[in-house]
């Protein structure tokens, strides 16, 4: 796969991070980024009549016990050549499946089924629960499709996603993945320690070192590629070439672009275009 729309970056933060807080704060960095759950909720409930009326669509689906675990399954047309995965953000303490369902449209029109989770959220679960709760997703989503497994997170769905390809997981499909494309991932945790929303999160230094990425092992023979949008906050942008930087050095095939005219809330809609840069990086090869 050739990089695509590689830009420059450039950060200026002040000290070590300048305010935490600011540097990850995409709600105040975007312009009217309050708008957005609705009208992605609203595409979304759309997607998800559309698919079910076609009979193309398997809702509800359980791969625990827990009231969020959950998943839904869109299906392509004819016999699906894979599976690819949307796992959603939110800063692992809001929204669920349900906003992201038309984000299948772009994987789906490649062949491919697409399975999103719902996952148990901060403070009820710390991000270690978390990550083995989207292993157990993918486990029992895997065996419901055959054929190569593609994963995609958006920002801490990114995290989540990124995680599977770490050594420590336990995860029996791990052989079936193709590849992970990480979008506005956050790869190390660290940051997030000296942050407000950590009275949600709960992170202490031992969890933020061994639930971040960036200082795992990959599992020999991964496949990452790292996108975020040019116009995101520049803490993003830097987390975005830290993680494919430190893996390629462990042996990994790593991939780091940007996505011109995109910010943090704007870049995931690309993946509803079958032609996206975004959507060829999950589904293509």
């Amino acid at each position: 796969m050739q990089p695509v729309s590689l830009q420059p970056v450039s950060w200026t933060t002040g000290g070590a991070l300048g305010d935490r807080d600011r540097a990850y704060d995409n709600v105040g960095a975007i312009p009217d980024a309050r708008s957005y759950p609705a009208r992605w909720s609203e595409a979304a409930a759309s997607f998800r009549e559309r698919l079910s009326a076609e009979g193309r669509a398997r809702l509800g689906l359980l791969y625990g016990a827990g009231p969020r675990h959950a998943y839904d399954l869109f299906l392509p047309d004819g016999t699906p050549r894979g599976l690819a995965v949307f796992v959603h953000g939110g800063y692992w303490k809001a929204f669920d499946r349900s906003v992201w369902s038309h984000l299948a449209a772009g994987p789906l029109a490649h062949g491919l089924a697409v399975a999103l989770p719902s996952y148990t959220l901060c403070p009820e679960a710390r991000i270690a629960a978390i990550t083995a709760e989207i292993a157990a997703f993918l486990d029992r989503a895997a065996a419901e499709v055959a054929g190569p497994v593609r994963l995609s997170g958006h920002s801490a769905g990114g995290h989540l996603v990124t995680r599977m390809l770490c050594a420590d997981v336990d995860l029996a499909c791990a052989e079936r993945i193709a590849r992970v494309v990480s979008i506005s991932g956050v790869h190390d945790l660290r940051p997030l320690l000296g942050t407000g929303m950590n009275e949600v999160l709960h992170l202490d230094p031992a969890e933020a070192r061994a639930e971040s990425p960036a200082l795992r092992e990959p599992r020999p023979g991964a496949r990452l590629v790292a996108v975020a949008g040019s116009d995101e906050l520049p803490e993003f942008r830097r987390q975005n070439l830290l993680l494919p930087t430190v893996w390629h050095g462990l042996g990994a095939e790593t991939q780091a672009f940007e996505i011109a005219d995109r910010h943090h809330f704007s870049v995931i809609e690309d993946l509803t275009d079958p032609g996206s840069a975004l959507t060829r990086a999950l589904a293509g090869g």
